[in-house]
């Protein structure tokens, strides 16, 4: 059975079976073929008033009742996580296991956000002045827009909404207009999860279709407070100062450009596994994607080589076969993304150990390549440079500081790991002068992060925070509230102010 037929069976179980008309072409990366048209919308205002209407209601709904709804939402979820998450690999072309997983991710944060509504915690503060005390609440903050990407369609996207929900907010979801399927599918599980809620109010998902233009809009609109938005540095860069001259928030997830240090002491099988995995999964289209070993020029060698080895292993080929463990790069963008950057790898000193080439499918629209190791004189400017795609640089040091260096001296800052069996190493990698990124990690990989941690990064990453922890708080706005519950009115800091 060919990706389209698949995927039209799939989304017949979500009711969604005729979609042979519209702008939006959505693709499989798997075989190239057209899997649906979507109709983007023309104009998204009426969707944007329906959805500040229901935050108006949804604000009211207590908190542990709004738990509820994300509840079931999860419930649905659980109840169709193959279908979706086959989904997922037929639009994005990762290998099942993984799109299983994106939509365990999903099911993980609403069981999340089902506990947090009720620990929407503020504090209760002393005053100095008698007769008083001071109270930090956290409020709904309104309509919250979440703009995702393609490489995680669904997951990212419920990071968002499951808390954002919760908080007393309703949202309005961009996905990317490559995977606007695995998106149609998710916002009739939340219908469902509504229509059983029983007083959902209407509008309060709702999902907007196109491109950039329906971007620049959402962005721009005053009813919006806040923008949550995966991407591109550079996506980030047009939306940070829109949303900004408008006094609304900004919540970015950009770029990434992940190292590993691996010292001499490190355990190199260990070390093997998860550059592996990290380097080629989702081929190489994470934003936790390992792009940079920095290895110490004693163990350089013996790493590489078993590296190239772990790589001569790896089967590639169609992502929903069981034994596949590297599927297609998203399309010829893509491709020629990563050719660009061999390219410039050599010019600049580069060696290609191994990996590069393009694996010729059974048509010319499916892209399918052997992850690259390049070992790099140097950290030149395509190795600062992203590239979504399995490419691995590797470089060499000496002293523990160069090391230290090298990982923090980009221009991005999400993940990072250090590989060492040596405590003050590990320690000093922890610590606030070792690594400067938002995720760092001691003998395990830059990717497969939790949702129970904050997920996010420094720099050009955008400073973000998504997912757990005390996330949440960038869903609310904060009030600070004085009670005075005695006779006299006695002022702070001591100031007098004799009234008759």
């Amino acid at each position: 059975m060919n990706a389209t037929n698949e995927a039209q069976l799939i989304l017949a179980k979500f009711g969604l079976a005729d979609r042979s008309n519209g702008d939006m072409v959505a693709r499989s990366p798997i075989d190239g073929s057209v899997l649906a048209c979507i109709q983007s919308d023309a104009d998204i205002d009426a969707k944007l008033t329906r959805n500040a209407a229901a935050f108006e209601r949804w604000r009211d709904v207590p908190a542990p009742r709004r738990g509820e709804l994300v509840r079931l939402f999860g419930e649905a979820l659980r109840a169709n996580k193959d279908a979706l998450g086959r989904l997922v690999t037929l639009e994005t072309g990762k290998i099942l296991s993984e799109g299983l997983g994106e939509v365990q991710e999903m099911i993980d944060i609403c069981d999340f956000a089902v506990g947090l509504s009720r620990q929407l915690y503020g504090l209760t503060i002393a005053s100095e002045r008698p007769d008083h005390h001071l109270v930090e609440r956290w409020h709904p903050l309104g309509p919250v827009a979440v703009i995702s990407a393609f490489n995680f369609p669904v997951a990212v996207f419920a990071w968002n909404a499951a808390l954002a929900l919760v908080c007393g907010n309703s949202v309005v979801w961009k996905p990317s207009e490559k995977t606007p399927l695995t998106a149609l599918a998710t916002a009739e599980l939340f219908k469902r999860a509504a229509e059983k809620f029983k007083g959902a109010p209407d509008g309060l998902l709702e999902l907007v279709m196109g491109g950039r233009g329906i971007g620049e809009r959402l962005i721009a609109d005053k009813r919006v407070p806040l923008v949550s938005a995966t991407g591109s540095t550079r996506m980030g860069r047009e939306i940070a100062p829109v949303v900004a001259a408008r006094f609304g928030r900004s919540l970015l997830e950009l770029g990434g450009n992940a190292a590993m240090i691996v010292t001499k002491s490190a355990d190199l099988d260990l070390a093997t596994r998860a550059a592996t995995f990290s380097a080629v999964g989702t081929c190489g289209q994470r934003c936790t994607t390992l792009r940079r070993l920095i290895v110490h020029k004693d163990v350089q060698a013996q790493l590489v080589d078993r590296l190239v080895r772990a790589y001569g292993s790896l089967r590639i080929g169609n992502p929903l076969a069981a034994d596949t463990l590297v599927g297609p790069l998203l399309d010829r963008a893509a491709y020629d993304s990563m050719r660009a950057a061999l390219d410039a790898a050599r010019h600049e000193g580069g060696t290609i150990r191994t990996g590069g080439e393009r694996i010729e499918p059974a048509n010319g629209d499916a892209f399918y390549v052997r992850p690259a190791i390049v070992e790099m004189p140097a950290q030149s400017a395509i190795v600062r440079h992203e590239t979504f795609a399995p490419i691995l640089y590797v470089l060499n040091y000496e002293t523990f500081d160069e090391a230290l260096r090298l990982q923090n001296e980009v221009d991005q800052g999400l993940s990072s790991c250090i590989f060492s069996t040596d405590l003050r190493e590990t320690e000093r990698f922890l610590s606030a002068k070792g690594s400067d990124c938002g995720l760092a990690n001691v003998n395990t990989g830059p990717s497969g992060a939790e949702i129970g941690g904050a997920f996010g990064g420094e720099k050009e990453t955008g400073g973000g925070r998504e997912s757990g922890s005390d996330a949440w708080k960038a869903y609310m706005r904060r009030q600070t509230q004085t009670v005075n519950w005695g006779t006299s009115l006695p002022l702070a800091q001591g100031v007098e102010f004799p009234v008759d």
